[in-house]
């Protein structure tokens, strides 16, 4: 159904004239009218409004399906920054719906899940905000340095904080309870990464061991974990043996490359880096991720070349807008625009 059809068919049930609905809007009883003809569309910024005068929700104004709910959900996830509280209850309750009657239940549970992490992360800009202010007017308080350490994921000192025991102990129980074939790789990353940011660097091997015979493994990340587990062991030699060795089997792989310069960059050996995450760059294939240039960003920050770094966020926004094809007033680009602007002012 169209939605001046839409439109119309709701104002009748709600007892309401064109007039009437003109009147609670805003606006004539003529532009009602030439909605209901299908002459005009409603102005975007009164669709909140309009759904509300009528007991509907925005969608539902659209008549979509549920497929197209869960899709337009997503998608404004990807270019809303943060959702009015009504437009959150909104998809909250569509999907808590949801679970009880669709089929695909993990897809529901992601996209809730989601919702739920585009929450947090507009909250936890917010925090950070003000927080940081308010450390800035007393630095000798720990009240919102802690707020800000949960907020930006900064280093917790305390072992029993910051330790990843409980993520550890989920993971092993998925590995335990895959009865899929063949089997994912994608847990065992999950575990070795948390492993050996805990310095668990017997167990991480074991996993390493399991994670090589499974047919979907990729080659070239046996070497990257083996070196990991080594630097984790405070032994830099074997590590940069191990990646100088895979170097010459896995040097024209972009993914080796990638995680190459992660591992100089873990090392603080920023040129390095910087050069390996230029030739992962250049070898990666289109659409590509912009977390190669993100980490030139931050490593030229750390060596206080603001312009590079600057310029390596305008190659960020470069690459969102054409191999993504999002605008000025999405997300992703203004997520970049934000840390170009902090940059700016410091």
């Amino acid at each position: 159904m169209e939605i001046g059809n839409k439109i119309k068919q709701l104002r009748n049930k709600s007892g309401l004239t064109q007039e009437q609905l003109a009147t609670k809007l805003g606006i004539s009883p003529q532009s009602v009218s030439k909605w209901e003809t299908g002459t005009t569309m409603p102005d975007i910024t009164l669709l909140p409004t309009l759904a509300g005068e009528l007991g509907v929700t925005i969608d539902d104004l659209f008549d979509l399906t549920v497929e197209q709910k869960l899709h337009r959900i997503e998608r404004r996830m990807d270019i809303e920054e943060e959702f009015s509280p009504a437009v959150f209850k909104e998809y909250e309750a569509f999907l808590q719906n949801q679970l009880d009657e669709n089929r695909d239940k993990y897809k529901i549970l992601n996209l809730l899940a989601q919702l739920y992490y585009h929450r947090i992360l507009s909250y936890s800009r917010k925090v950070s905000k003000l927080a940081r202010q308010a450390i800035l007017l007393h630095p000798e308080k720990k009240e919102c340095q802690w707020l800000l350490q949960k907020a930006d994921g900064a280093v917790m000192w305390d072992w029993n904080v910051s330790n990843h025991t409980s993520v550890i102990n989920f993971y092993k129980r998925v590995i335990e309870n895959d009865l899929i074939e063949p089997k994912t790789p994608l847990p065992y990353y999950e575990i070795m990464d948390n492993l050996i940011a805990d310095h668990r660097t017997k167990e991480a091997a074991e996993y390493l061991e399991i994670y090589r015979t499974l047919p979907a493994h990729k080659p070239f990340l046996i070497p990257v974990y083996q070196a990991a587990i080594a630097l984790a062991e405070y032994n830099a030699p074997d590590a940069e043996r191990i990646m100088t060795d895979a170097e010459k089997e896995f040097g024209n792989n972009s993914g080796f490359l990638f995680e190459k310069a992660q591992y100089h960059a873990r090392k603080c050996e920023y040129d390095r880096a910087i050069e390996y995450y230029e030739r992962s760059w250049e070898m990666d294939k289109k659409p590509r991720y912009t977390d190669a240039l993100e980490a030139i960003a931050i490593i030229n920050e750390i060596k206080g070349e603001k312009e590079k770094a600057l310029d390596a966020y305008d190659r960020m926004i470069q690459c969102i807008k054409e191999d993504w094809n999002y605008t000025d007033e999405d997300a992703a680009v203004l997520e970049v625009q934000r840390e170009k602007a902090r940059l700016l002012s410091e």
